[in-house]
């Protein structure tokens, strides 16, 4: 079964490494991407709308309030889900159990249908550079807050953070191998 199972990429409303982590799902075959509704306007804000488009993977939007898309986690649709970027907003919803957005009920059903989790954590140092709309280039310093709920997320069962592309494109391909070795 695992051999028909998909990725689930979900991305929520950040710019920080999105134009990398695009081109990084844009690599990949047999991926669902689910958007927020801060990544659907985040998508089109840093014009990136095409790049979203260029594989035809499936998208999914966040426009149920029950999330609907989450079930596939139960019909054992996927063998992975990857965050990537995930927000300070999403982290600490997810760290602390909330799952009122797509991005955070597909996080919550994955953990309880037992499928691993890689997320990429947008705010993991005291200070980064961040990429910003129209080629910008922006200092973010995370609060101590940010930082405190990457390392509860970090304790989870099952669930990878990482902080920079080439971990994140590393645990991507771990993952794969581990699903055609199964």
């Amino acid at each position: 079964m695992a051999k028909q199972q998909r990725l689930a990429w979900a991305i929520t409303g950040s710019g920080h490494y999105l134009r990398e982590s695009l081109a990084i799902l844009n690599s990949l075959e047999n991926v669902d991407v689910f958007l927020s509704r801060a990544a659907a306007e985040i998508i089109q804000q840093y014009g990136f709308q095409s790049l979203l488009n260029a594989k035809g993977h499936r998208i999914y939007q966040d426009k149920t309030a029950s999330s609907v898309p989450v079930e596939m986690f139960y019909q054992g649709k996927y063998h992975a889900l990857v965050i990537a970027p995930a927000t300070s907003n999403t982290i600490a919803k997810m760290a602390y159990g909330f799952s009122d957005s797509l991005v955070t009920n597909l996080f919550a059903q994955a953990g309880k249908t037992r499928v691993p989790c890689i997320v990429f954590a947008c705010d993991t140092a005291p200070e980064l550079e961040s990429e910003a709309p129209r080629d910008n280039v922006v200092k973010v310093y995370p609060r101590k807050i940010d930082l405190d709920n990457i390392a509860k997320l970090k304790t989870f069962e099952a669930t990878t953070v990482v902080e920079d592309m080439l971990n994140l494109s590393e645990s991507i391909k771990k993952s794969l191998q581990t699903v055609l070795q199964s």
